[in-house]
């Protein structure tokens, strides 16, 4: 099962703290934001993205966070099986033990760390020019605490995760995102 291509188009404000500070919604903060590209020489295994797992580290260090930290994830979720992946690669789940996380509903609307609330590019499709700003929105309106049905009670810390320009099971772009209410 594979996500379908559509049209689409999402947008963000993006200000400096002094104009912040001034507004009246409750405000986002970007405690990390990191971009990593991968190497057309990479032999990966397809059940693992290296570059993802980098990228993700990278976004908790310079956030000073943890998995154990985040509220909920929206996850480039193109394939039936990529999000199962990502519990892993993004460090939810060790290696091997992703499968215990749908058991115990962990990543469910309900559960510990939802993922996907939004639907995910299966169900709502993958507008490819603004499928990472699509999932900023979702992490803005879940952090400000707007989403409606889809709401993640008490999310105060959100992660953003796409991928793209894939060459075999070599992801060539990474993007992971922390977003943190203030």
């Amino acid at each position: 099962m594979c996500c379908p291509l559509s049209d689409g188009a999402a947008a963000a404000i993006v200000v400096s703290e002094d104009v912040r500070k001034r507004l009246s919604k409750k405000q986002i903060r970007i405690a990390a934001s990191v971009l990593q590209s991968g190497t057309f020489e990479n032999p990966m295994n397809p059940s693992w993205w290296d570059l993802v797992e980098r990228a993700a580290h990278e976004a908790y260090d310079r956030a000073g966070m943890r998995p154990e930290d985040i509220s909920f994830a929206e996850v480039h979720d193109c394939f039936t099986i990529s999000e199962v992946l990502h519990y892993e690669t993004l460090g939810f789940a060790k290696r091997g033990e992703a499968a215990k996380l749908l058991r115990d509903k962990t990543s469910y609307l309900v559960g510990k760390v939802p993922f996907s609330v939004s639907s995910g590019l299966l169900a709502k499709g993958h507008p490819v020019g603004c499928t990472g700003l699509t999932q900023i929105v979702e992490a803005v309106w879940q952090l400000q605490g707007e989403a409606g049905r889809r709401q993640v009670e008490n999310a105060r810390v959100a992660l953003t995760h796409t991928m793209g320009g894939l060459k075999g099971p070599d992801a060539k772009a990474v993007t992971v995102n922390i977003l943190q209410a203030n």
